[in-house]
């Protein structure tokens, strides 16, 4: 389902790269989304409400790019509306509408974004690379932030635990500063950093228990 609230505005956080959020009033915590614009064109990823004014100011949307099927938010809507191709990863389930293409790990995306695999939050979940300097790692649902930092999903939200370390581990090899969530503010600085400590807090957490 969509959320009732809109965003009215939005940050470039890198050149290019555009974040957006609400207090989202289905699940009544913080929702985040993006905005890739490239010569005025737009990719949408995980998008949510966001001013018609803004939106149009941005550019052309011709792609939404889904992280996860529980992401789906404002796609329908924005397709319809703004004839923009809905790209979901292979293997989803419970979306309302049927994406327009498929796409799974090492498949070329709108903008040059890199999908790289994530199971844990669900077995379709996955983020986003976007290589440079610096570059940037779109986390979807993998972790989010709370008043305690950044920390994993409580388990009951996840549908392997383990496995969403494992991701977690995997995604230390990839080249990133700037640290992006599905719910939360994004990190600008030492976003590797605060995953590879989150880690090793983690995983001596566990084993205590």
């Amino acid at each position: 389902s969509e959320p009732k609230t809109v965003a009215r505005t939005t940050t470039e956080i890198l050149p290019g790269l555009h974040h957006f959020k609400i207090l989202d009033d289905r699940i009544k915590t913080q929702s985040d989304a993006y905005a890739l614009v490239q010569a005025g064109r737009v990719v949408l990823i995980d998008p949510l409400p966001l001013d018609p004014a803004r939106l149009a100011g941005l550019g052309r949307v011709e792609a939404i790019v889904l992280g996860s099927p529980s992401h789906q938010r404002s796609a329908w809507r924005y397709r319809k509306e703004l004839n923009a191709k809905v790209h979901a990863p292979e293997g989803w389930s419970n979306l309302d509408e049927k994406p327009d293409s498929t796409y799974k790990e090492g498949e070329a995306l709108p903008g040059g974004i890199r999908a790289l695999h994530a199971p844990g939050p669900g077995d379709a979940h996955h983020v986003f690379h976007l290589a440079g300097e610096p570059g940037a790692l779109l986390a979807t649902d993998l972790w989010h932030v709370t008043g305690h930092g950044v920390e994993f999903l409580p388990d009951k939200y996840l549908s392997d635990p383990d496995r969403a370390r494992d991701s977690a581990r995997r995604l230390l090899e990839v080249d990133f500063e700037v640290l992006c969530f599905g719910h939360g503010d994004p990190i600008l600085k030492g976003g590797r950093n605060v995953v590879s400590d989150l880690v090793k807090r983690d995983t001596a957490a566990r084993r205590k228990k």
